[in-house]
């Protein structure tokens, strides 16, 4: 004893009593090696010498031992309040479990990691759902991570298990420390508590003191340890004191790995024992070396021990007094102050978590083991054959304390043992060579489970033990348990769950009729093996123990007898379900065999619903062998495969197989490459992935299951390698009609269902026969339970408990229903592995009409009911509900989602039966796809706005019930504010709204009224009403759902008084009542709620209830304002509007003005759009609430230009004044002089709106209109047109049919004087002579060019006035000129082909080039008068198109022109070919072929009954070959349009792959809207384009997504769409669709896409930053923030930082510029050598920002310490930029600086 205290002193060299030493004596030990304290006691008895010691002395010796031993069986050699290092062994949900030193554990309960992760967790319960910023302990803590602990409490079970809690709660570790203790260098242990902008709250646990960590001294945690993401609330963190603050006050901390690592414990940060913690480092000394440990020396004045666990294992047995050591500090008692400490490598390196964390052979038992020392009463240590160390406690050492020998233990000698637990702490096997232990019946450590007999003959059995399969050698007998008696034999049971089965005839060597009469579980019994499977896991035993050889010959023969056949119909009884199917016996030899879940039936859905409802003892008949071996029978019950075997259908070798065959068999395995076909004989076969299906493949388990029975077409046999190809497609392997195979298939689903109701009929259970009773179409009366959230129905049970009775959304049709509600619905479906009733209340269903139904008549149905194999619909006559298959043959299981049907869709169905029979349904058949018709929504004018964004803070407090009424005040607190309405947390918890309107009774324009409250602040409050959150009603007080409603407050000072509120109108039907308190012209205060960038629109708010809209143009009439209306106008801003009337009444939404009332009447000035450019004619302009008005070309500008109209596009916002409201559509101006008259603009073109405004002699400008035989019209104003007659139109060329045409286009701007006026005919006579304008001559640059080919106008009058008789005496008058003209020798119609014409005879052209004599003398004698009769005389002047010779024209072609046309090009779109324009927009590239007019038809009798002269005979063959020459030519033109589908194919035939020519085709007969013949062009140019060529396929693809968008329904655009992704790149498909949608203002339909792009193609950058775009373009802001964090989730860190860069390209782009500066300047701190994405910020600086700013960052990068020539490109760019936007000044100095950094450079490397 003397010798044990000198080894193990306590700190101090004060002497103690004997009696204190005896007990200090005995806790010491206790707690170090854990001895017992009863040997101890006994040891004491025996060393005391002779009888000198008195009675009492024993007496309180004893009582003193018996306290330490109670001491120590409670304590477990802790104690609460000890401080002790841990390391976390096992993490779970909700507990972490902690290894201790010496072999102890003790577990930390969730709430035991700091207060703020409590906060948190609290307040998920309270929110009943999970928080986004709250993690799992799992996402916190390792294992291996190591831990300050403080013991918290400790307590025994009552199975005499001690339970050890432990606490990491920095408060409890760090409580003995104070904020004046606090010392720079001092490593402590602390808990993230919150997440700031620059940093991290800790909680350090030390009272006064606030520890902050700054965001830079985490970096480098976060990036090696926490692999990149930020710290969260919880998390466990080893922090060295940098620096503190004001007596402690403030504290800074640093986690960076290299800092924490090297931290040591000194005496100037002044420890002492009261506030010494685990974990620290510590230079200590040795002073004493024992055999059990050391006793060590540290911080001057404290002294320790290191037990023999703790040395290291390196330098063991080197240790000498006085050296110096490096030590970490494990545990200090709270009492006795006595420390621990530990000399291992691992602990002495704070922050570094343990490696080894588990023993791989953790319960192996050992044999020869040898012993590596011996200490005594402490336990002894062995080696391990890996050269490990173990330890056995002296507990451990043998059965009991009368068997231990210690000199069984000295080094060298072996023994068996057994490995028990781990300890991470000692590092160290823990050992047990009790033999109870060692040979355990089971030991299974993960499930912490260990199984022991105390059955007397198997411990003192002499048998061999079979501990693993591998011992099971047939022939060997041994000892085992019965587990389990069956009907087929009992399974024996040996050690480590090695478990064997006896057949029913290896009972006994007599027939045993009953085994459970025989043998019962438990029973010890002596077995032979006869068989064994190590790899299988599987063993065949027998009671009849082998003895006679003869015997197993006459038994291996009679099992011969007994076997079954391949292909063999057998009877089976089910044995044991398992978890892949059934184990049965074949009867009547009860061979044992398996019968798998798949192959129960055909139907994939059906088999396991059998298995389900199958019980053990159930008998299966006709049940076919697949296989037999001696092992087991592999059965199958597919009807499929059973009818091919019996029907000779099963060849039995590849001999009798050949190509073209069709065979019935069953997926065997599904590989990516194809699938594996078994088939009865065992043969097998390959069907590869191309000819899998006739759809596209894009994963072969999408299209099959194992276990599924197929029909196989044999396309390929090898019989030499036994080898064969198969194809599944239906196309190769139809059996049938579909209708036949359809309706043979659902008979037989059907048959199986009902066979399962049987079953269950058989049950005792009172709900399983009543869902048996219950069929399809069968009426209930049910009482409604609940209505849940999602829209469905739940209905009480009834008499039958348990009995799930629901109803749909849809099958809710739409009713209001209450609890306790009497309904009557119809069963539509029973499910019978869920145990539901899917019942409808649909009232077509429940009241059935009586009618006759005839077989094989066509009817139409709406589908109820989908399961996977059939659906349940109903017939739109009767309401009879019918079943049809969604299957037509066992092959065909895939559908696109397009293909497949939904609940509500109708479909035509052909019944096959008119009585429902068992099954309570008809059966029937369904017609063709294309007759189905898609479900109809149902309309609800209350529902909330799709656009609607509901605060998640009030969708929470929905859940909260109140009390309170309309009136009612209330006091609460805010809890958050947005724009338009604060959100206000009530008592109890209950969350309340104020609208803005609702908080002061004048709200000055322009201010915010929200912003009057803070969070935090108190309000009292009145209750004005409650807002239902389904529905967004405000509900009366009387409505049952008033309690679970939104309380409205206010805070108006006029409502805080008595009776001075008024409550909402809560009784209104519906919204629109609500908006109809409002008149057009009243002036009403709103609150901007956004701005919708989409739709072009302000959004507003009134009040609570009431909502408006202000369209952009009628914000402001600044251009300026309208470019950004968000820098205009602020969120949650007041704003005063004038009521124009309602917008949307369906969603009943007021339209309102900021510029005053919208009335457009004549005098008013308004911004509108211009909607189409119409060239020659002027604008057509659109105003809000759809009223349009046209723009003439005389009202562009106060100046002309030809090219005016150039400068307009659609979209574009003008200002307009509205000159006449007389008709629908408005007569408008866009001169400056209209619109600002107060700029007094110079006007250049005088308006001229009649002929009054005409002065003689006056000059102005005009455009050409047209050339006509009698002179040049020259349009003046939109009404008024002038006439220069040819002597006035040209100095060079008087001549009447002189060709003006080709000098004065239509459209041309020309100066004109005034002549003459005649106010009564309303003539204006001009002159463009160059002396009457002083301008050029209209002719004096002759052109050799053909004239422009232009369509002919049908009409064209010479005046536009409309002022009665002087118009029709101008038209009288007008006439006559014509017919003299025609009688005198005009030219007229030719009557040969020369030259395209139009269909329509009326049709104009140019005039005709003068020809020569001859032709005029022969044109002569065929003319024919162009008179207009009087009856068709419609007061408008035609001129017809006269004949001409082409070969003028031709002569005048460009050379380049007749060469061969090249190859086609492939397509590269310019902007004018567009696909989102509508079909009246299209413009035919040429104009169409004109046929021969009816007149030439008339005439050729004529011509043949006259003889032509030889001289007409020539003419006409000169002209014949001129004509095919121009043909020709004009074929041979590269740039010739084709004009007819005939030119179209011909050129396709040339270029088959030009995506071009095939889409300007299918513009071409999108011009003439025909849309069936467009898509069936692109169908052929899919199929005409070379494979190879993917990019002109997608071009053609994408076009056709385009048509199908624009005149196509949905159905038809997915269709193509999944098409198109099978044949492309799937991405480029889906990012075209989203483009495509977006272009088309389909915004939900593109946010859907680009979810699903998200999920399918989240490792694809472009998909994010495309998606954020999107989000950007849209205003969502906050949904790109998050999508970007959700990239930097999903994406590899490699591409994080482009990614980054370009999210904040988007944001300068279109989104905050401030956000994108935040951005790049992040990114730049943590890559500053990134130089692409230095070089993208300067991009966008000089792009959207200052010279200023992009200045200072160019200073910025000069001054980066980059590459040569990285900062040579750098330099460049500056310099650069200072040229361009510098002054000469600063290019110098760019140069300077660029010179100062060469000689810099120049100098380092000199």
């Amino acid at each position: 004893m003397a010798a044990m205290e000198e080894s193990f002193p306590r700190g101090g060299t004060r002497k103690t009593h004997k009696s204190e030493k005896a007990f200090q004596q005995s806790v010491e030990q206790d707690n170090l090696f854990d001895i017992s304290t009863e040997e101890e006691s006994t040891k004491r008895k025996k060393t005391q010498k002779g009888p000198a010691k008195t009675k009492k002395v024993k007496v309180e010796t004893r009582e003193s031992s018996k306290f330490v031993r109670e001491k120590f069986e409670i304590l477990n050699s802790l104690c609460e309040g000890m401080r002790i290092l841990g390391c976390v062994k096992e993490v779970n949900e909700l507990e972490l479990v902690i290894s201790l030193p010496n072999g102890l554990q003790g577990c930390v309960q969730v709430t035991e990691i700091c207060d703020a992760y409590t906060e948190k967790l609290n307040e998920q319960v309270a929110q009943e759902e999970p928080l986004q910023d709250l993690v799992g302990l799992p996402e916190l803590f390792s294992p291996g991570m190591l831990v300050r602990c403080v013991v918290s409490s400790l307590d025994t079970t009552k199975w005499g298990k001690k339970n050890v809690m432990l606490s990491l709660n920095p408060k409890n570790v760090n409580r003995v420390l104070s904020a004046e203790t606090l010392k720079p260098g001092m490593l402590l242990t602390g808990a993230v508590s919150s997440l700031e902008d620059h940093g991290y709250l800790v909680d350090i646990g030390v009272s006064g003191a606030r520890a902050f960590l700054p965001l830079q001294k985490a970096q480098e945690y976060i990036r090696q340890k926490n692999k990149g993401a930020r710290l969260k609330v919880g998390q466990y963190l080893n922090c060295l004191i940098e620096e503190v603050k004001g007596s402690g006050g403030v504290v800074t901390l640093s986690i960076g790995h290299s800092e924490v690592s090297a931290a040591i414990a000194t005496e100037e940060q002044s420890w002492t024992l009261n506030s010494l913690l685990p974990g620290l480092v510590v230079k200590a000394q040795v002073q004493k070396v024992t055999p059990l440990g050391l006793t060590l020396k540290f911080l001057s004045f404290f002294s320790g021990l290191v037990d023999f666990m703790h040395l290291d294992p390196k330098r063991a047995g080197t240790y000498f007094s006085n050296q110096q050591v490096r030590a970490c500090v494990l545990c200090v008692h709270p009492r006795t102050r006595a420390v621990r400490l530990s000399l291992r490598p691992i602990f002495l390196q704070p922050g570094r978590p343990l490696t080894r964390l588990l023993c791989q052979q953790l319960g192996a038992v050992l044999d020869d083991v040898p012993v590596q020392g011996f200490f005594g009463n402490a336990g002894a240590t062995f080696k391990l054959k890996d050269g490990a160390l173990a330890y056995a406690r002296r507990n451990h050492l043998s059965n009991s304390k009368k068997t231990f020998k210690p000199e069984a233990f000295k080094p060298g000698n072996t023994h068996k043992c057994r490995i028990i637990d781990y300890s991470q702490m000692d590092e160290l096997a823990l050992l047990s060579l009790r033999t109870s232990i060692i040979e355990v019946l089971l030991c299974d450590p993960k499930a912490k489970k260990l199984m022991m007999t105390l059955k007397k003959t198997l411990v003192e059995s002499k048998l061999p033990a079979i501990t693993c399969y591998d011992d099971a050698k047939p022939g060997l007998q041994t000892h085992g348990f019965i587990l389990r008696v069956k009907e087929y034999g009992c399974i024996v049971k040996f050690y480590n769950d090695v478990q064997g089965l006896v057949p029913r005839h290896e009972l006994s060597a007599e027939y045993v009729p009953d085994p459970e009469s025989v043998f019962y579980t438990g029973q010890v019994v002596k077995v032979a093996v006869l068989n064994c499977e190590p790899s299988k896991e599987r063993m065949l035993l027998s009671f009849r123990l082998l003895s006679d050889p003869k015997q197993e010959c006459e038994g291996q023969s009679q099992k011969k007898k007994k076997a079954v056949s391949a292909g063999q119909l057998v009877d089976v009884k089910i044995l044991e379900k398992t978890k892949d199917g059934l184990k049965v016996a074949v009867l009547p030899h009860n061979i044992p065999g398996f019968l798998p879940t798949a192959h129960l039936s055909d139907h994939v859905t059906n088999g396991p619903l059998l298995y389900h409802w199958l019980q053990t003892g159930d008998t299966l008949h006709r049940v076919l062998c697949l296989s037999a071996s001696e092992e087991r029978v592999l059965l199958c019950r597919k009807p499929a495969l059973v009818s091919a075997v019996e029907g000779g259908q099963n060849p039995k070798s590849f001999s009798e197989i050949h190509p073209g065959m069709l065979l019935i068999g069953f997926v065997k395995n599904i590989k990516d490459y194809g699938v594996f076909i078994q088939f009865p004989s065992g043969l097998s076969g390959l069907a590869p992935k191309a000819i899998l299906s006739d759809k596209f493949v894009t994963s072969t388990s999408d299209h099959f299951v194992e276990g599924q029975t197929v029909v196989a077409k044999v396309t390929n046999v090898d019989k030499e390698k036994q080898r064969m190809l198969l194809s599944l497609r239906l196309s190769d392997c139809t059996l049938g009609d579909l209708a036949t195979t359809s309706l043979l298939l659902l008979s037989q689903c059907l048959e199986e269902r009902q066979g399962v109701r049987s079953l269950m009929s058989n049950r005792d259970s009172v709900l399983i026969q009543t869902l048996a009773e219950m069929t399809p179409g069968m009426a209930l009366d049910l009482e409604v339970q609940e209505v849940l959230e999602d829209g469905s129905v739940l209905f009480s049970e009834g008499p039958v408990p348990g009995l799930v009775l629901r109803a749909s959304k849809y099958h809710r049709a739409g009713q209001e229903l209450e609890p306790g509600q009497k309904k009557k619905a119809v069963i539509l479906n029973v499910d019978m592995l869920k145990l539901e009733v899917h019942v409808s209340l649909c009232h077509d269903l429940v009241n059935r009409k009586a009618k006759k139904l005839k077989k094989g008549s066509d009817l139409q149905a709406i589908v109820q009911h989908l399961e996977e194999s059939f659906a349940v619909a109903s017939l739109v006559e009767t309401g009879h509900l019918a079943a049809f298959s969604l299957t037509s043959h066992l092959n065909d299981t895939f559908r696109f989602d397009s293909e497949k049907l939904q609940v509500g869709q109708g479909v035509s169905l052909t019944l096959q039966t008119t009585e429902p029979g068992v099954t309570g349904l008809l059966l029937a058949v369904e017609g063709p796809a294309a007759k189905r018709t898609m479900r109809q929504a149902r309309k609800d004018s209350e529902t909330v706005d799709e656009d609607e964004e509901v605060d998640p803070a009030l969708v929470i407090g929905t859940v909260k019930k109140h009390t309170l009424s309309i009136g009612d005040m209330v006091t609460g607190t805010v809890k958050s504010i947005k724009p338009t309405h604060v959100v206000v947390t009530l008592e109890d918890g209950i969350i309340g709204c104020i609208h803005a309107s609702h908080i002061l009774d004048d709200v000055p324009v322009g201010t915010s009224p929200t912003a009057k409250l803070k969070v935090g602040k108190k309000v009292t409050a009145r209750v004005i009403g409650g807002r239902d959150m389904k529905t967004f009603k405000f509900l009366p007080i009387s409505h049952p759902r008033f309690i679970r409603t939104i309380p409205e407050l206010s805070v108006r000072p006029s409502e805080l008084k008595e009776d001075g509120h008024t409550a909402l109108n809560t009784h209104s039907v519906s919204p629109l009542e609500k908006i109809k308190q409002y008149q057009a012209g009243q002036t009403v205060t709103c609150f901007l709620k956004k701005y919708n960038m989409v739709k072009k629109w302000l959004e507003v708010e009134i009040a609570p209830d009431v909502r408006g809209r202000i369209p952009l143009l009628l914000t402001s009439l600044s251009f300026k304002v309208l470019k950004h209306p968000d820098k205009k106008f602020q969120i949650g801003q007041a704003l005063k509007a004038t009521v124009v009337g309602p917008a949307d009444s369906s969603k009943a939404f007021l339209s309102l003005s900021l510029i005053g009332p919208h009335k457009l009447k004549k005098g008013e000035v308004a911004m509108g759009r211009v909607v189409k450019v119409t060239p020659k004619e002027g604008l057509t302009v659109s105003f809000p609430f759809g009223r349009v008005g046209r723009v003439s070309m005389f009202h562009v500008s106060d100046s002309y230009s030809e090219t005016r109209l150039e400068d307009f596009a659609p979209q574009q916002i003008v200002r307009c004044y509205v000159l006449s409201a007389a008709s629908p559509v408005l007569t408008l101006s866009l001169r400056s002089s209209r619109t600002n008259p107060e700029t007094k603009s110079k006007i250049t073109d005088p308006e001229i709106n009649s002929i009054k405004d005409l002065e003689e002699g006056q000059l102005l400008r005009g455009f050409v209109k047209s050339v006509q035989p009698s002179g040049v019209l020259v349009g003046l104003g939109p009404s008024v047109t002038g006439l220069a007659q040819h002597p006035h139109v040209s100095q060079h060329n008087q001549s009447k049919n002189a060709p003006y045409d080709r000098h004065l286009p239509e459209g041309k701007l020309l100066t004109a004087k005034v002549l003459r006026l005649n106010h009564q005919e309303s003539l204006v006579e001009l002159s463009l002579l160059p002396d009457a304008t002083g301008k050029q001559d209209a002719r004096s640059a002759p052109l050799r060019q053909p004239p422009p080919k232009q369509e002919g106008r049908e009409t064209e009058a010479v005046e536009r006035n409309h002022e009665g008789k002087a118009k029709e005496k101008q038209q009288q008058k007008q006439k006559e000129k014509r017919t003299g003209k025609g009688q005198d020798g005009a030219q007229p119609p030719s009557k040969d082909k020369k030259e395209p014409q139009k269909p329509q005879a009326k049709k104009l052209g140019k005039r005709p080039h003068p020809e020569s004599g001859s032709e005029q003398e022969i044109g002569s004698k065929k003319q024919k008068k162009a008179v207009l009769s009087e009856e068709d005389d419609s007061g408008v002047e035609v001129y017809y198109r006269e004949g001409e010779e082409e070969a003028e024209e031709m002569s005048m072609l460009p050379k380049e022109k007749l060469t061969r046309p090249a190859e086609a090009p492939r397509l590269q779109l310019s902007s004018s070919f567009v696909w989102d324009v509508g079909l009246d927009t299209l413009t035919p590239a040429l104009p169409p072929h004109r046929e021969s007019s009816d007149s030439e038809e008339d005439e050729k009798p004529e011509q043949a009954t006259k003889k032509k002269s030889k001289k007409e005979r020539e003419l006409e063959k000169q002209k014949a070959e001129k004509e095919l020459s121009r043909l020709e030519e004009a074929l041979m033109d590269p740039g010739r349009q084709p004009e007819s589908a005939e030119d179209f194919d011909r050129l396709v035939l040339s270029s088959p792959s030009s995506s071009l020519l095939w889409l300007q085709y299918m513009a071409f007969h999108l011009q003439a809207t025909e849309i069936e013949k467009a898509r069936a062009v692109a169908e052929r140019a899919l199929k005409t384009i070379s494979f190879r060529e993917e990019q002109e396929k997608l071009n053609v693809w994408v076009a056709l997504l385009n048509l199908e968008n624009m005149y196509g329904s949905q159905e038809s655009l997915t269709k193509v769409f999944e098409r198109a992704v099978q044949y492309n790149e799937p991405l480029k498909v889906f990012l075209h669709l989203a483009d495509i949608y977006t272009k088309s203002e389909k915004f939900q339909e593109a946010g859907e896409l680009y979810n699903r792009m998200l999920k399918r193609f989240r490792q694809e950058k472009a998909v994010w930053v495309k998606y954020g775009a999107f989000l950007l373009r849209r205003g969502k802001a906050e949904a790109c923030h998050h999508v970007m964090q959700r990239a930097l989730e999903c994406l590899p860190k490699k591409e994080h930082v482009d990614v980054i860069a370009k999210f904040a390209q988007l944001e300068f782009q279109l989104g905050d510029a401030e956000r994108a500066r935040a951005i790049f300047e992040s990114t730049l701190s943590i890559y500053p050598k990134r130089t692409d994405v230095w070089s993208v910020y300067i991009d966008m600086i000089i792009k959207h920002g200052s010279q200023k700013e992009a200045r200072d960052i160019f200073e910025r990068v000069i001054h980066l310490s980059l590459a040569p020539k990285r900062m040579k490109f750098f330099f460049k760019r500056y310099l650069d930029y200072e040229k361009q936007h510098g002054s000469e000044k600063d290019v110098q100095a760019v140069k300077a600086k660029a010179l100062e950094y060469v000689e810099a450079k120049s100098a380092v490397v000199d």
